[in-house]
């Protein structure tokens, strides 16, 4: 009898290993089977606002939510005092391994007596920011599920879930106007730890890069990639990060992302720096990207000279007509030529530090009203951050790649001129969410 015993306990031994080394087996196939190329978020424009704004699915169950991009942001935010019910939220307990990587060293006291998201004792805190409002407000370090579709080269493949994506939970007073009424929350795409690039490629074992193309149209949905290309949107199947030219990156002491201007130029002619602000022999023009700006602004100075110059280049083919808000430099309609991208008007060239030009075509005029035309540019004045603040209008239609692993930022020219747009790509897969 013993003998039979130890004959089955052998058997059932054998068999448990078996069944271990088919799960594991299993387990490294299903992995090697899906390898996803990138990450993928619909953004699109916000109709009143102009911002864009990119729709992430996050909690249990899983629930879509619109966010205002920020690219210069810290993190994700979210609205978690109203209506935020979710079986998988968690905060982490303060001075835990999750509050030391997002640099947080000080522990929150709910003043509250009804345990809720946002509100527990013993977590950590971060201060957020209303980038419009430029409003703080202080909220809970907050970990739940995020799920996000997947990319694999031209075709859009299968969501994937991050199970504890690490968020801000904070207050409904931080969203004021003049951000979008739908929105929930901010999502940051700053250099931070915890901003959604560098989190996410983290996770996913990514190189941290993400690229953005965002659509004029508030029809259509532009995108954003995390991951490395290669990009692809209709007709055609076209890798739009082909040709891509790169400039240094550098980064702000807030994560935020600048380039280096060497030279602007509108119609092949070097814009001549005389002034108190900005002398020849300055080298560069500290320049830096927003999408929670609409149009690009220049520093006082600057735009004084930049306008004046344009107007030159434009003079005999419009009329000039009075300005409307927010704008200094109008005019009617009346454009003898055209082409692909819209009317055709003096090119703008910003020459950068390793002499790639970033060229504004059709995106350096807007149409304000059915008949009047005004320059795309405003004026930052006198205590401006940064010399140049190149806004979404000027981003709109163009594919910016952000390589924070080599300190790069790529750029195309308008994808009108390839008979495409960022309204192109393909987000059909969605609906199996």
């Amino acid at each position: 009898m013993a003998s039979k015993s130890r004959s089955t306990s052998q058997i059932f031994i054998i068999f448990l290993t078996l069944f271990s080394l088919i799960s594991i087996s299993k387990s490294h196939a299903i992995r090697a089977f899906f390898k996803t190329n990138a990450l993928v978020f619909p953004v699109r424009k916000d109709p009143s606002t102009s911002l864009h704004v990119a729709y992430i699915l996050k909690r249990t169950p899983l629930v879509k939510k619109p966010f205002l991009v920020d690219l210069n942001g810290k993190y994700l935010w979210v609205n978690c005092e109203k209506n935020y019910s979710s079986s998988t939220y968690t905060a982490p307990s303060c001075h835990s391994t999750h509050c030391s990587r997002a640099g947080i060293h000080y522990c929150h006291k709910c003043s509250f007596n009804i345990t809720r998201p946002g509100c527990h004792n013993n977590s950590c805190f971060v201060l957020t920011k209303n980038p419009l409002t430029r409003r703080n407000a202080i909220a809970e370090l907050a970990q739940d599920v995020l799920s996000i579709q997947s990319t694999q080269g031209s075709k859009s493949g299968p969501p994937v879930r991050v199970p504890n994506f690490l968020f801000a939970c904070a207050p409904s007073s931080l969203l004021k106007r003049p951000i979008p009424k739908t929105v929930q929350g901010v999502a940051g795409f700053g250099h931070s730890p915890l901003a959604l690039p560098l989190q996410l490629a983290s996770h996913f074992g990514f190189s941290p890069v993400f690229a953005l193309c965002l659509s004029p149209s508030i029809k259509k949905y532009g995108v954003i990639f995390i991951g490395n290309g290669p990009y692809v949107i209709r007709p055609g199947l076209i890798d739009i990060s082909r040709p891509i030219v790169y400039t240094p990156l550098t980064i702000g002491s807030q994560g935020e992302y600048f380039i280096l201007v060497r030279l602007i130029k509108i119609n092949n002619k070097p814009l001549r720096l005389k002034s108190a602000s900005f002398s020849e022999s300055k080298t560069f023009l500290r320049t830096t990207i927003s999408t929670t700006t609409q149009y690009t602004s220049f520093e006082h100075s600057l735009f004084k000279i930049f306008t004046k110059f344009f107007l030159k280049q434009l003079s005999g083919r419009v009329v000039l007509v009075k300005p409307v808000t927010p704008f200094e430099v109008c005019f009617n309609s009346n454009f003898s030529t055209s082409n692909k991208t819209g009317p055709e008007v003096p090119k703008i060239d910003f020459v950068l530090q390793n002499r790639n030009s970033w060229i504004c075509g059709a995106n350096s005029i807007v149409r304000a009203q059915p008949n009047l035309y005004c320059l795309a540019f405003v004026n930052g004045g006198s205590n401006a951050k940064a010399s140049i603040l190149i806004g979404t209008h000027q981003l709109e239609n163009n594919l910016l790649q952000f390589d924070l692993a080599r300190s790069r930022l790529g750029f195309t020219s308008s994808l009108l001129l390839r008979e495409t747009s960022c309204g192109n790509f393909d987000f059909s897969s969605n609906s199996r969410h």
